[in-house]
């Protein structure tokens, strides 16, 4: 018989670590990054660099993301 007791989930979430503090954020970005950028671009009518590192591609998708009105916090979702 198998052991039911399990601790579920993890209730605390893990922390997100500061791109600045990377240890691979000199490489560069990864596929995902650059097509999540290019669909950022495409909606604020920007265009982006191909040649982006890891950490610049995670810092222009926060702020794209906030501009576009994306971001995570909402912070400049609402107009009311």
């Amino acid at each position: 018989m198998a052991d039911s007791q399990s601790s579920g989930p993890d209730p605390s979430p893990t922390p997100e670590k500061d791109p600045d503090d990377w240890i691979a954020g000199d490489e560069p970005m990864t596929g995902p990054q650059r097509s999540y950028l290019h669909t950022l671009a495409q909606e604020l009518g920007e265009t982006v660099p191909d040649d982006l590192t890891k950490v610049t591609a995670s810092k222009l998708i926060d702020d794209m993301q906030q501009r576009s009105g994306r971001g995570a916090r909402g912070e400049n979702s609402s107009d009311t």
